[in-house]
């Protein structure tokens, strides 16, 4: 049985269906709904043509100007990545989270959502966006054998040994190449590329962020969020509300 709710705004209603796939996600979505945690919270970042974004607890009564984005339980959430079956398309409800960089695991913010707008894309910029991520995916590989070889780099350098280090370097991008060749280019699927095609979304998220459900009814009310002036925090100037969540 499908878990679905209806998600009450200041604009008009969004209905959500949360997949059950993402069984963290959406339990845990479940239990903040029922708790009355969403309720007076804002669309508090919302990016024309890109997303918008709810779910911190410190946009309740915030006064105008208040820098948002940072609030959320104490815990995160384990990566759910259903990919490809699930993508960000247009109205994709999807977990936002803090940058690489401090979180490599991905791990999603206890509270924070978003729901993806995006734009319609050309086969040729989908066609881009693979060499694009075939780079970046040779780039992953080699950093991680790198790291697995890191007291090995180490010491060719304190040696100041050049031709040990380029030696090695050879080796690790033909390995990288190797690893790259058995996994397979990462392409968009047939149902991607209808998808962005058509309806349109933002395909460079993908298989970086938990996307745990997708709006059923009330994509208009997210395209009139999305329109909303905003302040350079990209906070809408005029409050978007959510007055409460409840359960189908």
């Amino acid at each position: 049985m499908a878990t679905r709710l209806k998600i009450k705004t200041t604009e008009g209603d969004i209905v959500i269906r949360l997949y059950d796939e993402t069984p963290r996600h959406r339990d845990n979505f479940l239990k903040l709904a029922k708790n009355g945690y969403f309720n007076g919270t804002l669309f508090h970042r919302v990016i024309k043509d890109f997303m918008i974004q709810g779910g911190d607890p410190d946009s309740k009564n915030a006064p105008k100007g208040k820098i948002l984005g940072t609030g959320g339980p104490d815990y995160t959430i384990p990566a759910e990545f259903v990919y490809p079956r699930y993508f960000h398309k247009r109205g994709a409800l999807s977990a936002a989270r803090t940058g690489d960089e401090v979180n490599p695991d991905r791990e999603s913010s206890g509270s924070q959502f978003y729901i993806v707008w995006g734009k319609i894309y050309k086969p040729a910029e989908l066609k881009q966006m693979e060499r694009q991520m075939a780079m970046q995916q040779e780039q992953e590989v080699f950093n991680l054998l790198a790291k697995e070889h890191r007291e090995e780099i180490m010491e060719f350098r304190r040696n100041r040994d050049q031709a040990g280090l380029q030696t090695l370097q050879e080796q690790l991008i033909e390995e990288t190449k190797k690893i790259c060749r058995q996994k397979g280019k990462p392409t968009f699927t047939t149902e991607q590329t209808e998808a962005y095609t058509t309806v349109g979304g933002t395909p460079f998220l993908d298989n970086q962020y938990t996307v745990f459900g997708e709006v059923e009814e009330g994509i208009n009310v997210v395209e009139r969020i999305q329109n909303r002036k905003t302040d350079r925090n990209d906070r809408p100037t005029e409050d978007v509300k959510v007055e409460s969540i409840a359960i189908l």
